[in-house]
């Protein structure tokens, strides 16, 4: 059975290049274009990972991410946080918020492919 991964991108390309590339190697995707809509959503998809934008419009990735693990069906879910901020300390606050990756943007395909298969390696089945 296809890994399921759930991608939420405010971005209509992004969230297109992450799907259709995830989409390639052989996953199931569940693409979220509205990060209020995101949590409600895994808990419907289920998802084996989930690949989450810090910026987004209404709702911070971080406050998802914080949300997703205080979720008693969302926690064991690992999370690649994807964000354009790469500022010093950056990537120590979203792992704090509980990210389990960390992908500055722009990203490239090999490092993406890399953190995916590297979370879902070592993900809750």
């Amino acid at each position: 059975m296809a890994k399921r991964i759930m991608v939420v991108e405010d971005n209509d390309l992004n969230r297109k290049l992450f799907c259709d590339v995830l989409k390639s190697q052989g996953f199931t995707v569940e693409p979220v274009g509205d990060g209020l809509e995101a949590l409600d959503k895994a808990r419907a998809f289920v998802p084996n990972l989930m690949i989450m934008d810090i910026q987004l419009p209404n709702i911070s990735g971080l406050e998802l991410i914080e949300g997703a693990k205080a979720d008693p069906l969302l926690r064991m879910i690992p999370v690649l946080a994807v964000t354009a901020y790469a500022g010093k300390g950056d990537e120590d606050r979203i792992r704090e918020a509980g990210a389990d990756g960390y992908l500055a943007k722009p990203v490239s395909i090999g490092p993406f492919m890399a953190a995916v298969k590297r979370l879902l390696e070592n993900a809750p089945a």
